[in-house]
């Protein structure tokens, strides 16, 4: 046989061929098939994240932070301003490396732990593509740096905002207050989308009381970015509104006057205008710079404030509570007279000291020499020279339930109202709050020590202030208060609200006598201070006692510590026959009322009527 090649069957050929074409058509449509479902996903389901991520890449919406509220005194001071600074803030997702980029800056410039940590926590709760702050208020210099190494520092961007200002430094710390960083605490608690953009809120005073106020609302902007993140221009933009301006009743050059005479002193000053309520001057000193506390206060300048023995972040003013001492006698002369336990013809002997029945324990007159203030002493002479021994007897008759309830009404025992946080109720004591705080009967010779303002009886300098402004406007209810308009709109103050104190007119007419004479007549315990006034002052002094003192013993300041000493005080209203400011002043171990506090109060005083120069009695 021939060898000649196979046979070839074509039919099994067309078969094979067949199903090779079969197989790989299916495997075309089911590619194809994926190759469409792939792009229907792109293209139609993922399109809007997408495009929302190219966006991201191009165009980006960042918020813009509202220049906060200004604050001025009543003359137009500005007290609380805003000016640029310059931060260094990372957005996250434009960064490729954190770690790496963190260390760079920190080889760059000075970057503290504090501040890595801080920014760590904001990240934590940060939004996408949201600006963090890592480093504030760079200098010239590090801003000089970091645009140089821009071009490898992915992420990280130079951004101008304003910040908190306060030009008057530690003139009115205590009363405008300042603002800080968002703690963790606030972050809770607040509405975050009000603070997109800023990350301060007010703290203490006026800036945390009227926040909502001085916030303003916050403003958007579309911007052009580039590859690395860097604004190329601005595509839109809705301007943020600006917070509310503040004008307060506060007197700038009043101020001045009294921190100045009081600023090496534990001291507090508060005075009123009558007639508004309006705060003229809340000072208390020490007193310290908030504008380190604005950007965050370094720990060493922390502790120092918080050790120190002086207390200078203490707002005396407001939460300072005292023994008032002999101040609140005019108040209690009234309360006797309207009360009808003594007449204005009522007169005592004084030997110079008390008896209770049933003690053998002397109580003493602390403002008059062994032999007392003698015979024939009426309630216009117990005031005039601060003679205790009527005020043991009155106090007896009164008893401590009507000069509890009375004492409310001028202010004393609960806040005033004043708009700041943080204010102090003193204390007003009673039966009920004795049973009830201590567990023990009242006895009556609690309420001999109240009635001279000692004891139990504790009182602010704002809270004396208050009931010095009643006195002066003759049971007029006022309500003490900072602001006085917001954007040039007068906000109504209720200065007096309800009826005016149920007290007879002679009675008023009677103990502005005797305070008039406290200051204008040789009996008078602040009768030094009058001389040579051409304005006619109604004041009454105060010393109350830091230690107790045994009966048989006299009051010696050199032989104790200073920390020991009496407080010093004085209230005040003047002019007498048209009654325009009201104080109070204490000087925190300053001795007695009548040597210490009277003669700073008339300086400050003559500052304000504009009568003699501040420096006469400075150290008399």
């Amino acid at each position: 046989m021939d060898d000649n090649p196979a046979f070839v069957n074509d039919t099994e050929l067309k078969q094979l061929f067949s199903k090779r074409v079969l197989f790989a058509s299916l495997v075309s449509i089911i590619m194809g098939i994926l190759v469409i479902g792939r792009y229907f996903d792109l293209q139609i389901n993922q399109h809007q994240d997408f495009v929302t991520q190219s966006n991201n890449n191009r165009v980006l919406m960042r918020p813009v932070s509202p220049p906060r509220g200004l604050i001025f005194d009543r003359n137009g001071a500005l007290l609380a301003d805003n000016k640029p600074t310059y931060n260094l803030t990372i957005v996250n997702e434009r960064s490729n490396n954190m770690e790496v980029l963190l260390d760079d800056l920190r080889q760059l410039i000075e970057i503290t732990t504090q501040d890595i940590a801080q920014f760590r926590k904001k990240l934590i709760r940060r939004k996408p593509y949201q600006n963090i702050p890592l480093k504030y208020n760079l200098s010239e210099r590090e801003r000089s740096i970091l645009a140089v190494n821009s071009f490898r520092l992915d992420g990280a961007e130079v951004s101008a905002k304003l910040t908190r200002y306060y030009p008057k430094g530690p003139l009115f710390a205590h009363v405008i207050g300042y603002v800080s960083r968002i703690n963790e605490v606030e972050n809770r608690n607040i509405d975050i989308s009000l603070y997109r953009g800023t990350d301060s809120i007010g703290k203490l005073g006026i800036e945390k009381y009227y926040e909502n106020v001085l916030l303003g609302k916050l403003g958007h902007e579309h911007v052009e970015t580039n590859a690395r993140g860097r604004v190329m221009r601005s595509l839109s933009k809705e301007d943020p509104i600006p917070g509310a301006n503040l004008k307060l009743y506060l007197d700038a050059n009043l101020q001045y006057t009294a921190q100045e005479i009081l600023k090496d002193k534990r001291a507090a000053f508060v005075a009123i205008e009558i007639k508004t309520g309006g705060i003229l001057a809340m000072v208390s000193t020490p007193s310290y710079d908030p504008n380190k506390f604005v950007l965050g206060i370094s720990q060493e300048d922390y502790s120092e404030l918080v050790t120190s023995k002086n207390q200078p972040l203490f707002n005396r003013a407001i939460r300072g509570q005292y023994p008032p001492g002999s101040t609140i006698k005019p108040m209690f002369g009234l309360i006797g007279l309207q009360n009808k336990s003594v007449t204005t013809e009522h007169v005592i002997n004084d030997p110079g000291f008390f008896i209770l029945e049933g003690v053998k324990r002397p109580w003493r007159d602390h403002n008059s020499d062994k032999g007392g203030h003698g015979e024939g002493i009426d309630l216009a002479r117990a005031v005039i020279e601060s003679c205790d021994v009527y005020f043991y007897n009155m106090g007896l008759d009164i008893g401590i339930e009507t000069l509890s309830s009375f004492s409310s009404m001028f202010g004393l025992g609960r806040v005033t109202g004043i708009d700041l946080y943080g204010e102090q109720p003193g204390l007003m004591p009673s039966k009920a709050w004795k049973k009830y705080s201590l567990g023990e009967p009242w006895f009556d010779g609690d309420t001999i020590n109240v009635s001279i303002g000692q004891g139990f009886m504790l009182a602010t300098p704002l809270q004396l202030a208050v009931m010095t402004a009643r006195i002066a406007s003759r049971g007029g209810q006022v309500v003490p208060k900072l602001v006085a308009s917001k954007d040039g709109m007068h906000i109504k103050n209720d200065s007096f609200f309800g009826a005016p104190l149920d007290i007879h007119a002679e009675y008023w007419t009677y103990m502005h006598l005797a305070m008039q004479n406290v200051v204008h007549t040789p009996r008078g315990t602040a009768y030094r201070i009058g001389k040579d006034l051409n304005y006619r002052m109604a004041g009454k002094t105060g010393t109350a006692q830091v230690i107790s003192i045994d009966a048989d013993k006299q009051y010696d300041k050199t032989q104790i510590d200073q920390t020991q000493w009496d407080h010093a005080l004085f209230i005040a209203f003047a002019p007498v026959e048209d009654p325009k400011i009201a104080m109070a002043l204490i000087v925190e171990n300053g001795g007695h009322g009548s040597s210490t506090a009277a003669p700073i109060a008339r300086v400050i005083l003559d500052a304000y009527f504009n009568q003699v120069e501040k420096q006469t009695l400075v150290g008399g």
